[in-house]
């Protein structure tokens, strides 16, 4: 068959939209889900540990105790990000391999990151490094984990061990990944470790912290002022089901307030929504008061630091109402054997409404014209006015993913994956062609792994790992960010794709 096409038609199919320079590809991991060597040279149980081996917590009671193995195999590892052209690799140290039991330093723990980031620089790929992403040492836990606040202490303790090791070599910092996750997710909702079921406990473990993170950021720049020193949030786009509908905008307003301004608010302006305390308040007045005491006068002027860079995780959009959807949506939590609760301390008369938006296998929405509009908003409403810069630290989607053979090449033809690629790094054109000053991406991520509650049964990796053999094959989706990685540059889809990939606002 002979397609006739117009000059026009020929131009789009063939038209690309470039990325300025320095914009930063990148990938992502965290240290549970890939390193293994769960009990190696030193490392002792974290928080992930336990849960994990609680029954029915994780579906098929998997654990991180091999994961993928990257802690005797990162050389290959950083390998593949050299043969992808990745500018950077964002990765999480493990606290409880650093210092076990929440106690002294451990050199063999050090030893490992020292020789990853010596790695990574040999490859010529920038290492961003995250402090806490969730595994707390378990024996810390034991004394009431992030409900005190010496937790926050002991934070920037074991921060301060690792900028004396690799503060010469890594110049990127960022404290905590996603503290929505590790706060109401773990201690209010019970869905991840340790898998409390407490409103005040979430708000507590938020609190200490934010107020770790701020400890922290003041410590490092005290040390050393040229280093670029951030946080990561997980924030979304709230949305009303009808905008005419109080009752829908006010539920779009408290999942709004308890996702991202909760976290927002005190980081940039120094004072948490007085509007979601008041909300809590309603539902637990005993949580509200036990946290109202655990916030001295003054920390939130430690939390609220300067920063350099903030790193935004978006996954998805939430649609929500104030009655029932007649055909609501299927959760996107693991459907696990132990009962959960759920994370929304002010969640009552919240629902979930379907909207026709394609989905994930987690059931997620893919909605890329949302990324752009929370950039745009964390820009012009927080960032923007203290001069931080926006980094898009995590962005990625997991599919049922099928590794094939022909001929002896293995391959995993991830159509739906390459596609979610491509509309997420439009969607950070369309943020910076609005003037948000957004300066990289990061997808999650590198390798399929341990997928929190969901054990190994999702996989959101650029790379399929065979968690048998720990053999790593590159997806299309990896091919597809390798190319737009040389070329820096991203297809312009032609107008039928483009009429497929839109999403409604």
């Amino acid at each position: 068959m002979t397609l006739n096409l117009d000059r026009t038609q020929q131009e789009n199919m063939n038209a690309s939209r470039s990325f300025p320079t320095g914009f930063l590809f990148g990938a992502a991991t965290a240290a549970y889900q890939i390193e293994g060597a769960a009990f190696e040279d030193g490392r002792t149980a974290s928080i992930w540990d336990a849960f994990a081996r609680v029954p029915g917590a994780v579906i098929n009671a998997d654990n991180g105790d091999v994961a993928c193995d990257h802690y005797h195999r990162y050389r290959d590892d950083v390998a593949l990000m050299k043969e992808l052209g990745l500018d950077t690799y964002r990765f999480s140290t493990s606290w409880s391999r650093v210092r076990p039991d929440g106690g002294a330093l451990n050199p063999k723990g050090v030893d490992f990151y020292e020789r990853l980031v010596d790695e990574l620089l040999g490859a010529g790929i920038i290492p961003w490094l995250t402090l806490y992403h969730w595994d707390l040492p378990q024996a810390i836990e034991d004394r009431g984990g992030w409900t005190l606040r010496e937790t926050a202490d002991r934070f920037t303790e074991y921060a301060l061990d690792m900028h004396d090791a690799l503060g010469d070599r890594v110049h990127h910092w960022t404290t905590l990944n996603e503290p929505w996750c590790s706060s109401f997710l773990s201690y209010t909702a019970g869905i991840h470790a340790p898998g409390r079921f407490d409103i005040g406990d979430g708000m507590l473990a938020a609190h200490h912290l934010l107020l770790g993170h701020g400890q922290t950021v003041a410590a490092l720049r005290e040390r050393d002022s040229s280093l670029s020193l951030g946080i990561t949030l997980n924030l979304t786009v709230a949305e009303p089901a009808d905008p005419a509908d109080a009752a829908d905008v006010d539920a779009a307003r408290r999942i709004d307030g308890q996702f991202n301004r909760w976290f927002l608010d005190p980081i940039f302006r120094a004072a948490y929504p007085g509007d979601i305390v008041a909300d809590i308040e309603k539902v637990d007045a005993a949580a509200v008061e036990r946290w109202r005491d655990a916030v001295r006068p003054g920390d939130e002027t430690i939390i609220a630091q300067p920063l350099d860079a903030l790193g935004v995780n978006y996954y998805h959009g939430e649609f929500v109402g104030g009655r029932p959807d007649p055909n609501p949506p299927t959760p996107g939590d693991a459907p696990t054997d132990r009962k959960t609760g759920s994370p929304w301390p002010a969640g009552h008369d919240i629902y979930w409404h379907e909207r026709g938006l394609p989905r994930t296998s987690m059931h997620w929405e893919v909605q890329p014209a949302g990324l752009t509009q929370l950039l745009e908003r964390v820009w012009t409403e927080y960032a923007q006015p203290v001069g931080t810069i926006l980094y898009v630290t995590e962005n990625g989607a997991a599919y049922d993913d099928e590794l094939v053979e022909v001929d002896g090449e293995k391959s995993v033809p991830d159509a739906e994956r390459t596609e979610f690629l491509r509309v997420h790094l439009g969607a950070i054109l369309d943020a910076q062609e609005a003037g948000v000053d957004v300066r990289g991406y990061f997808y999650w991520s590198l390798l399929d792994n341990f997928e929190w509650a969901w054990g190994y049964e999702k996989r959101f990796g650029i790379v399929h790992v065979d968690y048998h053999t720990q053999e790593r094959t590159l997806k299309d989706s990896a091919k597809e960010y390798r190319r737009v990685i040389a070329d820096r540059a991203i297809d312009v889809p032609a107008p039928a794709d483009a009429a497929r990939t839109a999403v409604p606002r």
